[in-house]
Protein backbone atom coordinates (compact mmCIF):
# COMPACT_ATOMS: atom_id res chain seq x y z
CA UNK A 1 0.00 0.00 0.00
CA UNK A 2 2.51 2.17 0.43
CA UNK A 3 3.02 3.37 -3.44
CA UNK A 4 -0.40 4.17 -3.38
CA UNK A 5 -0.37 6.33 -0.37
CA UNK A 6 2.27 8.52 -2.21
CA UNK A 7 -0.22 8.99 -5.43
CA UNK A 8 -2.40 10.89 -2.95
CA UNK A 9 -0.33 12.72 -0.82
CA UNK A 10 3.10 13.53 -2.91
CA UNK A 11 2.59 17.53 -4.14
CA UNK A 12 2.51 17.80 -8.24
CA UNK A 13 6.14 18.05 -9.53
CA UNK A 14 7.30 17.34 -12.69
CA UNK A 15 6.14 13.84 -12.07
CA UNK A 16 3.05 13.11 -13.68
CA UNK A 17 1.07 11.05 -10.44
CA UNK A 18 0.37 8.30 -12.62
CA UNK A 19 4.37 7.63 -13.09
CA UNK A 20 5.05 7.68 -9.57
CA UNK A 21 5.53 3.82 -9.17
CA UNK A 22 7.92 3.86 -12.26
CA UNK A 23 9.58 6.49 -10.49
CA UNK A 24 9.62 4.39 -7.02
CA UNK A 25 10.83 0.99 -8.81
CA UNK A 26 13.04 2.86 -10.76
CA UNK A 27 14.80 4.45 -7.15
CA UNK A 28 14.64 1.03 -5.87
CA UNK A 29 16.43 -0.29 -8.59
CA UNK A 30 19.33 2.24 -8.58
CA UNK A 31 19.91 1.07 -5.12
CA UNK A 32 19.70 -2.56 -5.71
CA UNK A 33 22.87 -1.78 -7.89
CA UNK A 34 24.83 0.68 -5.72
CA UNK A 35 26.68 -2.17 -3.39
CA UNK A 36 27.08 -5.48 -5.74
CA UNK A 37 30.41 -3.85 -7.09
CA UNK A 38 31.95 -3.15 -3.84
CA UNK A 39 30.74 -6.36 -1.95
CA UNK A 40 30.76 -8.85 -4.43
CA UNK A 41 35.49 -8.76 -4.47
CA UNK A 42 35.58 -9.06 -0.66
CA UNK A 43 34.74 -13.07 -0.89
CA UNK A 44 36.71 -13.82 -3.81
CA UNK A 45 39.49 -11.47 -2.86
CA UNK A 46 42.04 -14.13 -1.49
CA UNK A 47 41.60 -16.02 -4.93
CA UNK A 48 42.49 -12.95 -6.80
CA UNK A 49 45.26 -12.18 -4.81
CA UNK A 50 46.25 -15.96 -5.17
CA UNK A 51 46.10 -16.41 -9.13
CA UNK A 52 46.96 -12.42 -9.99
CA UNK A 53 49.89 -11.98 -6.85
CA UNK A 54 48.46 -9.29 -5.92
CA UNK A 55 50.22 -8.14 -2.60
CA UNK A 56 48.88 -6.55 0.18
CA UNK A 57 49.41 -2.90 -0.90
CA UNK A 58 47.53 -3.48 -3.86
CA UNK A 59 44.73 -5.69 -2.53
CA UNK A 60 44.39 -2.27 0.12
CA UNK A 61 43.81 0.13 -2.98
CA UNK A 62 42.12 -2.21 -4.52
CA UNK A 63 39.26 -1.77 -1.95
CA UNK A 64 40.05 1.56 -1.53
CA UNK A 65 39.76 2.62 -5.07
CA UNK A 66 36.07 2.47 -5.57
CA UNK A 67 35.54 4.19 -2.20
CA UNK A 68 37.38 7.18 -2.91
CA UNK A 69 35.66 7.31 -6.37
CA UNK A 70 32.58 7.81 -4.38
CA UNK A 71 34.06 10.31 -2.52
CA UNK A 72 35.64 12.67 -5.69
CA UNK A 73 32.92 12.61 -8.05
CA UNK A 74 29.76 13.10 -5.53
CA UNK A 75 30.48 16.87 -5.05
CA UNK A 76 30.08 17.82 -8.98
CA UNK A 77 27.92 15.31 -9.07
CA UNK A 78 24.46 17.89 -8.03
CA UNK A 79 26.30 20.72 -10.57
CA UNK A 80 26.06 18.17 -13.34
CA UNK A 81 22.86 17.16 -12.51
CA UNK A 82 21.11 20.58 -12.70
CA UNK A 83 23.29 21.17 -16.34
CA UNK A 84 22.01 18.11 -17.83
CA UNK A 85 19.42 17.20 -15.99
CA UNK A 86 19.27 14.86 -12.67
CA UNK A 87 17.99 11.81 -14.51
CA UNK A 88 18.93 11.86 -17.60
CA UNK A 89 22.84 11.91 -15.54
CA UNK A 90 21.30 8.78 -13.60
CA UNK A 91 20.89 7.07 -16.91
CA UNK A 92 24.08 7.54 -17.82
CA UNK A 93 25.92 6.50 -14.66
CA UNK A 94 24.44 3.22 -14.77
CA UNK A 95 25.07 2.52 -17.94
CA UNK A 96 28.74 3.37 -16.66
CA UNK A 97 28.11 0.86 -13.67
CA UNK A 98 26.94 -1.78 -16.01
CA UNK A 99 30.31 -1.33 -18.02
CA UNK A 100 32.89 -0.99 -15.29
CA UNK A 101 31.58 -3.95 -13.39
CA UNK A 102 31.55 -6.14 -16.48
CA UNK A 103 35.14 -5.03 -16.98
CA UNK A 104 36.60 -6.10 -14.03
CA UNK A 105 36.24 -9.66 -15.38
CA UNK A 106 37.86 -9.22 -18.70
CA UNK A 107 41.70 -8.41 -18.83
CA UNK A 108 43.25 -9.85 -16.02
CA UNK A 109 44.44 -7.50 -13.60
CA UNK A 110 44.42 -4.37 -15.68
CA UNK A 111 40.62 -5.02 -16.37
CA UNK A 112 39.96 -5.31 -12.67
CA UNK A 113 41.41 -1.73 -11.90
CA UNK A 114 40.07 0.21 -14.54
CA UNK A 115 36.81 -1.41 -13.77
CA UNK A 116 36.59 -1.03 -10.41
CA UNK A 117 37.66 2.45 -10.88
CA UNK A 118 34.99 2.93 -13.86
CA UNK A 119 32.17 1.59 -11.22
CA UNK A 120 33.29 3.40 -8.28
CA UNK A 121 32.61 6.60 -10.56
CA UNK A 122 29.55 5.74 -11.72
CA UNK A 123 28.44 4.89 -7.82
CA UNK A 124 29.61 8.34 -6.67
CA UNK A 125 27.58 9.81 -9.24
CA UNK A 126 24.42 8.11 -8.86
CA UNK A 127 24.38 7.94 -4.98
CA UNK A 128 24.91 11.59 -4.67
CA UNK A 129 21.67 12.85 -6.65
CA UNK A 130 19.11 10.31 -5.17
CA UNK A 131 18.56 12.45 -1.80
CA UNK A 132 17.33 15.51 -4.00
CA UNK A 133 15.34 13.32 -6.02
CA UNK A 134 13.83 12.26 -2.59
CA UNK A 135 13.70 16.23 -1.59
CA UNK A 136 11.87 17.09 -4.62
CA UNK A 137 9.53 14.29 -5.03
CA UNK A 138 8.88 12.61 -2.00
CA UNK A 139 9.02 16.07 0.60
CA UNK A 140 6.66 14.34 3.15
CA UNK A 141 8.02 11.14 2.86
CA UNK A 142 11.87 11.27 3.29
CA UNK A 143 11.51 8.80 5.81
CA UNK A 144 9.80 5.97 4.26
CA UNK A 145 11.52 6.96 0.58
CA UNK A 146 15.22 6.89 2.20
CA UNK A 147 14.55 3.74 4.36
CA UNK A 148 13.05 2.00 0.83
CA UNK A 149 16.31 3.19 -0.73
CA UNK A 150 18.75 1.90 1.92
CA UNK A 151 16.74 -0.96 2.23
CA UNK A 152 17.67 -1.35 -1.82
CA UNK A 153 21.38 -0.45 -1.00
CA UNK A 154 21.41 -3.51 1.48
CA UNK A 155 19.36 -6.20 -0.34
CA UNK A 156 22.20 -5.88 -3.44
CA UNK A 157 24.76 -5.47 -1.66
CA UNK A 158 23.68 -8.79 0.61
CA UNK A 159 22.70 -10.70 -3.09
CA UNK A 160 26.10 -9.86 -3.59
CA UNK A 161 28.59 -11.03 -1.33
CA UNK A 162 26.08 -14.19 -1.00
CA UNK A 163 25.91 -15.40 -4.63
CA UNK A 164 29.85 -14.26 -5.71
CA UNK A 165 31.48 -17.34 -4.73
CA UNK A 166 28.33 -20.40 -5.86
CA UNK A 167 28.73 -18.21 -8.92
CA UNK A 168 32.27 -18.19 -9.55
CA UNK A 169 32.07 -22.44 -8.50
CA UNK A 170 29.25 -22.24 -10.67
CA UNK A 171 31.55 -21.32 -13.90
CA UNK A 172 34.04 -23.37 -13.12
CA UNK A 173 36.43 -21.50 -10.13
CA UNK A 174 36.54 -18.25 -12.41
CA UNK A 175 36.32 -15.28 -10.16
CA UNK A 176 36.27 -12.85 -13.13
CA UNK A 177 33.39 -14.46 -14.66
CA UNK A 178 31.22 -13.95 -10.87
CA UNK A 179 32.65 -10.27 -10.57
CA UNK A 180 31.47 -9.47 -14.47
CA UNK A 181 27.97 -11.20 -13.67
CA UNK A 182 26.74 -7.96 -11.92
CA UNK A 183 26.94 -5.88 -14.37
CA UNK A 184 23.80 -7.00 -15.85
CA UNK A 185 20.89 -5.46 -12.83
CA UNK A 186 22.56 -2.13 -13.48
CA UNK A 187 22.15 -2.22 -17.43
CA UNK A 188 18.43 -3.06 -16.85
CA UNK A 189 18.25 0.15 -13.76
CA UNK A 190 19.62 2.11 -16.92
CA UNK A 191 16.61 1.04 -19.34
CA UNK A 192 14.07 1.40 -16.52
CA UNK A 193 15.75 5.30 -16.39
CA UNK A 194 15.76 6.03 -19.78
CA UNK A 195 11.98 7.34 -19.96
CA UNK A 196 12.32 9.00 -16.72
CA UNK A 197 15.24 11.08 -18.79
CA UNK A 198 13.69 12.07 -21.37
CA UNK A 199 10.36 13.07 -19.53
CA UNK A 200 12.33 15.34 -17.38
CA UNK A 201 14.48 16.35 -20.58
CA UNK A 202 13.10 19.99 -20.10
CA UNK A 203 14.08 20.71 -16.06
CA UNK A 204 17.52 21.70 -16.31
CA UNK A 205 18.89 24.76 -14.89
CA UNK A 206 22.37 26.42 -14.00
CA UNK A 207 21.58 27.61 -10.72
CA UNK A 208 24.84 28.28 -8.58
CA UNK A 209 25.71 25.62 -6.22
CA UNK A 210 25.23 26.96 -2.49
CA UNK A 211 29.20 27.86 -1.25
CA UNK A 212 28.72 28.87 2.24
CA UNK A 213 27.71 24.88 2.84
CA UNK A 214 31.24 24.44 3.33
CA UNK A 215 31.32 27.23 6.04
CA UNK A 216 28.37 25.65 7.96
CA UNK A 217 29.04 23.66 10.78
CA UNK A 218 26.06 21.31 11.05
CA UNK A 219 27.05 20.69 7.50
CA UNK A 220 30.38 19.62 8.33
CA UNK A 221 29.15 17.69 11.30
CA UNK A 222 26.43 15.52 8.72
CA UNK A 223 29.70 15.03 6.69
CA UNK A 224 32.28 13.45 9.40
CA UNK A 225 29.21 11.06 10.66
CA UNK A 226 28.51 10.39 7.31
CA UNK A 227 32.44 9.42 6.21
CA UNK A 228 33.28 7.52 9.47
CA UNK A 229 30.35 5.08 9.92
CA UNK A 230 30.77 4.79 6.48
CA UNK A 231 34.52 4.00 7.22
CA UNK A 232 33.88 0.98 8.96
CA UNK A 233 30.79 -0.34 6.73
CA UNK A 234 33.40 -0.29 3.83
CA UNK A 235 36.37 -2.05 6.02
CA UNK A 236 33.42 -4.65 6.69
CA UNK A 237 32.70 -4.97 2.94
CA UNK A 238 36.67 -5.46 1.98
CA UNK A 239 37.85 -7.14 4.51
CA UNK A 240 35.25 -9.15 6.61
CA UNK A 241 35.22 -12.17 4.61
CA UNK A 242 38.80 -12.21 5.05
CA UNK A 243 39.10 -11.72 8.58
CA UNK A 244 36.31 -14.85 9.30
CA UNK A 245 38.35 -16.91 7.14
CA UNK A 246 41.83 -16.22 9.42
CA UNK A 247 39.73 -17.12 12.06
CA UNK A 248 38.41 -20.90 10.65
CA UNK A 249 35.74 -19.95 8.90
CA UNK A 250 35.68 -21.54 5.11
CA UNK A 251 35.59 -19.10 1.94
CA UNK A 252 32.22 -20.09 0.83
CA UNK A 253 30.47 -19.62 4.56
CA UNK A 254 33.08 -16.49 4.88
CA UNK A 255 30.53 -15.09 1.96
CA UNK A 256 27.45 -15.76 3.78
CA UNK A 257 27.98 -14.61 6.72
CA UNK A 258 28.79 -11.29 5.09
CA UNK A 259 25.49 -11.63 2.87
CA UNK A 260 23.54 -12.20 6.07
CA UNK A 261 25.13 -9.19 7.84
CA UNK A 262 24.31 -7.22 4.69
CA UNK A 263 20.80 -8.35 4.79
CA UNK A 264 20.05 -7.79 8.30
CA UNK A 265 20.74 -4.79 7.23
CA UNK A 266 17.32 -4.48 5.46
CA UNK A 267 15.35 -4.00 8.86
CA UNK A 268 16.98 -1.76 10.08
CA UNK A 269 17.81 0.56 6.93
CA UNK A 270 13.70 0.50 6.13
CA UNK A 271 12.80 1.62 9.70
CA UNK A 272 15.61 3.49 10.97
CA UNK A 273 14.81 6.61 9.37
CA UNK A 274 11.14 6.64 10.42
CA UNK A 275 12.14 5.85 14.12
CA UNK A 276 14.74 8.44 13.68
CA UNK A 277 12.08 11.20 12.45
CA UNK A 278 9.80 9.94 15.59
CA UNK A 279 11.48 11.44 18.07
CA UNK A 280 12.98 15.38 18.76
CA UNK A 281 16.37 14.39 16.93
CA UNK A 282 18.25 11.40 15.64
CA UNK A 283 21.31 11.34 18.00
CA UNK A 284 19.44 8.63 20.57
CA UNK A 285 18.86 6.42 17.18
CA UNK A 286 21.94 6.82 15.61
CA UNK A 287 23.88 5.80 19.27
CA UNK A 288 22.46 2.72 19.72
CA UNK A 289 23.10 1.80 16.02
CA UNK A 290 26.91 2.41 16.58
CA UNK A 291 26.67 0.35 19.49
CA UNK A 292 25.38 -2.42 17.95
CA UNK A 293 27.98 -1.94 15.37
CA UNK A 294 30.72 -1.50 18.03
CA UNK A 295 29.76 -4.59 19.58
CA UNK A 296 29.29 -6.94 16.33
CA UNK A 297 32.75 -5.95 15.26
CA UNK A 298 33.94 -6.76 18.77
CA UNK A 299 32.83 -10.11 18.95
CA UNK A 300 34.03 -10.82 15.39
CA UNK A 301 37.07 -9.98 15.78
CA UNK A 302 37.92 -11.13 20.02
CA UNK A 303 34.81 -13.45 20.61
CA UNK A 304 33.99 -17.30 19.96
CA UNK A 305 33.20 -18.09 16.36
CA UNK A 306 30.61 -20.20 17.86
CA UNK A 307 28.58 -17.05 17.79
CA UNK A 308 29.45 -16.28 14.54
CA UNK A 309 25.91 -15.79 13.42
CA UNK A 310 24.94 -13.60 16.33
CA UNK A 311 27.64 -11.01 15.86
CA UNK A 312 26.96 -10.88 12.14
CA UNK A 313 23.58 -9.78 13.12
CA UNK A 314 24.89 -7.48 15.55
CA UNK A 315 26.91 -6.03 12.73
CA UNK A 316 23.91 -6.01 10.31
CA UNK A 317 21.41 -4.13 12.61
CA UNK A 318 23.89 -1.66 13.85
CA UNK A 319 25.01 -0.83 10.48
CA UNK A 320 21.86 -0.83 7.97
CA UNK A 321 20.83 1.68 11.10
CA UNK A 322 23.84 4.28 10.88
CA UNK A 323 23.55 4.39 6.99
CA UNK A 324 20.10 4.73 6.80
CA UNK A 325 19.75 7.54 9.17
CA UNK A 326 22.42 9.08 7.85
CA UNK A 327 21.11 9.03 4.34
CA UNK A 328 17.71 10.75 5.72
CA UNK A 329 19.95 13.68 7.77
CA UNK A 330 21.00 14.86 4.02
CA UNK A 331 17.36 15.57 3.58
CA UNK A 332 16.14 16.34 7.15
CA UNK A 333 18.95 19.19 7.66
CA UNK A 334 18.34 20.56 4.18
CA UNK A 335 15.39 23.50 3.79
CA UNK A 336 14.79 22.42 -0.01
CA UNK A 337 15.73 20.14 -2.90
CA UNK A 338 18.49 22.72 -3.86
CA UNK A 339 20.74 22.17 -0.79
CA UNK A 340 19.87 18.69 -0.21
CA UNK A 341 21.61 18.89 -4.23
CA UNK A 342 24.34 20.19 -2.68
CA UNK A 343 24.80 19.12 0.81
CA UNK A 344 24.53 15.11 -0.74
CA UNK A 345 27.51 16.02 -2.42
CA UNK A 346 29.09 17.65 0.02
CA UNK A 347 28.37 15.19 2.52
CA UNK A 348 28.80 11.92 0.39
CA UNK A 349 32.07 13.61 -1.67
CA UNK A 350 34.27 14.75 1.72
CA UNK A 351 32.87 11.54 3.98
CA UNK A 352 33.73 9.11 1.13
CA UNK A 353 37.19 10.55 0.71
CA UNK A 354 37.36 10.15 4.69
CA UNK A 355 35.96 6.26 3.96
CA UNK A 356 38.64 5.46 1.78
CA UNK A 357 41.30 5.22 4.43
CA UNK A 358 39.72 2.95 5.95
CA UNK A 359 39.83 0.13 4.36
CA UNK A 360 43.27 1.12 3.00
CA UNK A 361 44.41 1.12 6.13
CA UNK A 362 43.23 -2.02 7.31
CA UNK A 363 44.35 -4.06 4.64
CA UNK A 364 47.82 -3.18 5.61
CA UNK A 365 48.02 -4.53 9.39
CA UNK A 366 48.14 -8.36 8.80
CA UNK A 367 50.98 -7.14 6.39
CA UNK A 368 53.14 -4.91 9.40
CA UNK A 369 51.16 -6.20 12.62
CA UNK A 370 50.99 -9.82 11.67
CA UNK A 371 48.00 -10.49 12.90
CA UNK A 372 44.34 -9.10 12.57
CA UNK A 373 44.20 -8.38 15.62
CA UNK A 374 45.11 -5.04 15.47
CA UNK A 375 41.67 -4.36 13.53
CA UNK A 376 40.03 -3.03 16.49
CA UNK A 377 42.12 -0.05 16.45
CA UNK A 378 40.92 1.39 12.97
CA UNK A 379 37.51 0.03 13.61
CA UNK A 380 37.57 1.57 17.07
CA UNK A 381 38.48 5.02 15.99
CA UNK A 382 35.82 4.91 13.40
CA UNK A 383 32.89 4.32 15.55
CA UNK A 384 33.94 6.86 18.32
CA UNK A 385 34.29 9.39 15.57
CA UNK A 386 31.09 8.97 14.20
CA UNK A 387 29.70 8.66 17.46
CA UNK A 388 30.98 12.38 18.67
CA UNK A 389 30.15 13.61 14.60
CA UNK A 390 26.43 12.34 15.74
CA UNK A 391 26.06 14.68 18.83
CA UNK A 392 25.62 17.50 16.43
CA UNK A 393 25.01 15.89 12.97
CA UNK A 394 21.73 15.01 15.65
CA UNK A 395 20.25 17.74 16.78
CA UNK A 396 16.92 19.40 15.18
CA UNK A 397 18.48 21.88 12.95
CA UNK A 398 18.37 23.39 9.37
CA UNK A 399 21.05 24.61 7.43
CA UNK A 400 20.75 27.94 6.52
CA UNK A 401 22.27 29.83 4.24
Amino acid sequence: MFPFRLLKKTPKTWVNVYSIPWLISAIFLVGINLRPALTSLGPVLPEVRSETGLGAWGASLLTTLPVLCLGLLAPPAARWGRRWGIERLLAGALLLLAAGTGLRGMGGLYGLFAGTLMAGCAIGIAGSLLPGIVKRDFPRHAGPMTGLYTMALCLGGALAAGLTVPLAQWSGQSWEGALSAWGLPALAAALLWFPLARENNKQRTDTAQHRGLWRHPLAWQVTLYMGLQSSTAYMTFSWLPTILQSRGIPPLQAGFLLSASIMVQTLTALIGPSLATWGRDQRAAIMVMLALTATGLAGVLYGSMLWAWFWITLIGLGMGGAFSIALVLIVLRAPNAEIAGDLSGMVQGIGYVLAALGPLILGLIPEYLGSWQWAGVPFGAALMGAAWAALGAGRDRHIHL
